[in-house]
């Protein structure tokens, strides 16, 4: 009792200091395995390298390098032009092309913040300019930015397989239909509330000459995604696949992306690998000690114990992951809960890949919620908007999300439809 609580002080002193999450992570770290291990942190240089050691993590990095060549590059601009033209007809045509576009940026770059930025940059002008509101125009792109972590390829969803061993092409298969749905619900949303909205006509000569322009860009997604649900590719190889086909595109079809440009992606991918690898290797560390220890399972046999019902601890998971959602950020909050909650779900019968997609959901509202909201941060200093109103702009947005975690909690054949 007296360990953990100094443990928890310590902590909390480190926060209250405003201290950086590695540091907090590595020092936690540290004080667990002196104290649980016998006082040897060479067992904690150890699971670092068996958290690294792991041919997944290989898709991280390239992804993240694929999505900032598409953010400096054309194939974001295009992609968003052929959208433009197909749904500018329609009641609210440029919102539905802005949760389109970021529906689409999201499923060949895997990152809520590259999606945000690539399709902002673009679009916000662009809807302010045709009369959609401050609020909408915020509210739409900020929230149709997390769709990156539901629509496979996924980061979140690579991390959460690696970490509790679970398929990551089932995790992939399984944010199909949700992300469809998110996708779907917040279109729908767009076009009834900018309904009186001025629209112009459908042009079949602007149309055709978007495609045109733009074909390279709309084959991306069939391909990468065509090729991962095939099952021709791995996670690993279908990153690799989206990262060649992004340069060669950028540099020698569409000319428009500088080798300084390329430079520049590559400095900005080693400097998020940089916080984002040593979060890994350490939860990593601690998640083993956990294992060790058989914490998971005493939690397991213990909600088994009192909660007898399977939908009232799938509340309380849900209320549990939004507070999470509220202050970690999704890749860490994954790392630390994940192998935590595994074991008790499986206590409940609930599968892992069911699992999976509900941690991801709640936390990707959480990426919409204050004091963490990532997505909050980005887009307040991309539009040059105050945190408050960035915040308020996404009421709407989260609680459409609210009513699809509701249904793919209680209703498992959303997320397992397609995966075998």
């Amino acid at each position: 009792m007296t360990t953990a609580v100094f443990l928890t002080f310590m902590v909390i002193v480190l926060l209250v200091l405003r201290q950086n999450l590695i540091v907090i992570l590595l020092l936690f770290g540290g004080a667990v395995q002196l104290l649980y291990s016998d006082g040897e942190l060479i067992y904690m240089a150890e699971d670092f390298w068996s958290a690294m050691d792991r041919e997944a993590l290989l898709s991280i990095p390239v992804f993240l390098l694929c999505g900032s060549i598409m953010s400096r590059g054309a194939i974001a601009e295009r992609l968003v032009a052929v959208l433009k033209e197909l749904t500018g007809s329609i009641a609210g045509g440029l919102g539905v092309a802005t949760i389109m576009s970021c529906a689409f940026f999201a499923a060949i770059s895997g990152s809520s913040m590259v999606t945000l930025l690539a399709v902002g940059s673009v679009l916000y002008p662009a809807l302010r300019e045709q009369g959609y509101s401050k609020s909408y125009s915020l509210g739409a792109l900020t929230s149709a930015g997390t769709l990156g972590v539901v629509i496979p390829p996924s980061i979140p969803m690579i991390i959460y397989g690696i970490i509790t061993e679970t398929s990551i092409t089932d995790m992939f298969l399984a944010g199909i239909i949700p992300g469809i749905m998110l996708t779907a619900i917040l279109a729908g949303y767009s076009a009834w509330v900018n309904r009186n909205i001025p629209r112009k006509g459908f042009s079949y000569t602007k149309a055709g000459a978007a495609i045109k322009n733009g074909i390279w860009s709309i084959l991306m997604p069939v391909i990468l995604l065509g090729g991962i649900y095939s099952g021709y590719f791995t996670a690993t190889e279908s990153a690799a696949i989206a990262l060649t086909y992004a340069v060669l595109i950028e540099l020698f079809v569409y000319r428009e992306l500088t080798l300084t440009e390329l430079w520049k992606s590559v400095l900005h991918t080693t400097q998020l690998l940089g916080g984002l690898l040593p979060i890994i290797a350490i939860a990593s560390s601690l998640n083993m000690l956990l294992t060790t220890e058989q914490v998971p399972t005493q939690l397991a046999e213990w909600m088994s114990a009192h909660v007898e019902q399977k939908w009232v601890f799938l509340i309380g998971l849900n209320m549990l992951l939004l507070v999470i959602g509220f202050l970690m950020e999704i890749i860490s909050a994954i790392l630390i809960m994940a192998p935590i909650l595994l074991p008790v779900a499986l206590a409940y019968q609930i599968d892992p890949v069911h699992l999976g997609i509900i941690m991801i959901i709640n936390l990707e509202i959480g990426l919409l919620t204050p004091p963490v909201g990532i997505n909050l941060v980005v887009a307040s200093q991309a539009f040059k908007e105050s945190f408050l109103n960035v915040t308020r702009s996404v009421l709407p947005f989260v609680a459409l999300m609210l009513v699809v975690l509701i249904l793919v909690t209680f209703i498992p054949t959303i997320s397992l439809y397609f995966v075998t």
